[in-house]
């Protein structure tokens, strides 16, 4: 594909895994001619969020403003819209809006949304029944914002199935992609320990299942990751696993590079950027039978059924006893994990910018009945 140029703004937050998405691929639009300010919303980054964001072609550009799912009202997440996006978007081609509800305010160019997640959907796969009326303006505000996108992405076929039966859109899916650690060497001897990383404090992680599977396990199981959420809630406590604490993006590399059993529990889960990256570094991957997980990993990976500790402790004690099928699950995780490449997400989202700027594929998005709006 040809250079463009293309000058894109884009939204993220340096809460999770959106921030390790934006700033991937933002780098990875440079060689196609792309230049992106990069709007980070909500807490601050981290000095090495900062520094790793920090690459000719790309601007940070730090907005102290709320993120849509920790506003208190829909003021709030209007207000921010108007700031972050409206008010200094001005000249971009494209803008990239990974907190989709924020195109609820009128954007000064094509809009390309990009859902990650949402409110409804981790209600419906965590909790079940009744959503919180704290919910329902947030929904609602998704959802317009979803309608008045040029164009909806989704990182999974799962999750954008979700997406479409509330919403009533019809995105399409670009997975998400990481670039592959360098190897290092000769493939050691898998690790005697298990491991997973992530937002532990989010109920969707599902770290209490985790937990009690740990003291089933025959090694120890190593929890990387914030314990405590950016709401200031109570921190998440592990009696069995180890908690690492949040480490910065090396240290997870070195751990990983020592292959360890990747475990997770998850409930929720549009795509995984963890599970891909233990993956790329050739680890086994444990990981609970949800849509998602089925999609992106089976055959590749054992699945094992949500909220069941002995199944994932079975499964985690079966490769530390098996070194030569925990190397064989290696091994077929690092073939799967090469179908999600960072460079054919940039390729795929630098067509579709190309087609809004050049006003060829401006898309209507069609709100279906019955949609949540």
């Amino acid at each position: 594909m040809r250079a463009l140029p293309l000058k894109l703004f884009m939204t993220t937050d340096a809460v999770g895994g959106v921030f390790s998405y934006a700033v991937d691929l933002a780098h990875a639009l440079v060689p196609y001619g792309v230049e992106t300010t990069l709007a980070v919303l909500g807490p601050a980054m981290t000095p090495c969020q900062r520094e790793t964001a920090t690459v000719p072609g790309v601007d940070v550009l730090p907005l102290d403003l709320p993120l849509d799912w920790l506003a208190g009202s829909r003021c709030d997440v209007l207000a921010a819209a108007a700031a972050a996006v409206a008010d200094r978007a001005a000249g971009a081609d494209v803008v990239q809006l990974n907190a989709p509800a924020l195109a609820a305010v009128r954007q000064p160019a094509p809009v390309v949304g990009v859902v990650h997640s949402c409110v409804a959907s981790w209600w419906a796969a965590v909790r079940g029944g009744e959503p919180p009326a704290d919910f329902s303006w947030r929904t609602d505000l998704l959802a317009d914002g979803l309608a008045r996108c040029d164009a909806v992405v989704v990182p999974s076929r799962a999750f954008g199935a979700t997406v479409a039966r509330l919403y009533g859109v019809a995105p399409e899916v670009v997975r998400n992609g990481r670039a592959a650690a360098p190897r290092r060497g000769p493939s050691p001897e898998p690790a005697g320990f298990a491991f997973t990383a992530g937002r532990l404090w989010d109920e969707g992680k599902d770290v209490a299942t985790l937990d009690a599977a740990a003291a089933r396990m025959a090694v120890p199981l190593l929890a990387a990751g914030p314990t405590t959420g950016p709401d200031g809630g109570a921190a998440v406590r592990l009696a069995h696993a180890r908690a690492l604490g949040a480490l910065d993006a090396g240290a997870v590399r070195d751990l990983l590079a020592r292959r360890p059993v990747f475990v997770s529990t998850a409930l929720y889960e549009p795509f995984g950027l963890a599970v891909l990256e233990a993956a790329q570094a050739g680890c086994p991957l444990v990981l609970s039978d949800i849509p998602t997980f089925r999609e992106l990993w089976g055959g590749a990976a054992i699945l094992v059924p949500p909220r069941d500790p002995a199944a994932v402790a079975d499964a985690v004690n079966r490769l530390a006893a098996d070194p030569a099928e925990a190397r064989e699950r290696g091994a077929a995780a690092a073939t799967r994990a090469a179908r999600y490449g960072l460079d054919s997400m940039a390729r795929a989202m630098a067509h579709l910018y190309d087609g809004l700027a050049r006003g060829r594929t401006r898309r209507a998005v069609v709100v279906q009945p019955g949609a949540v709006a």
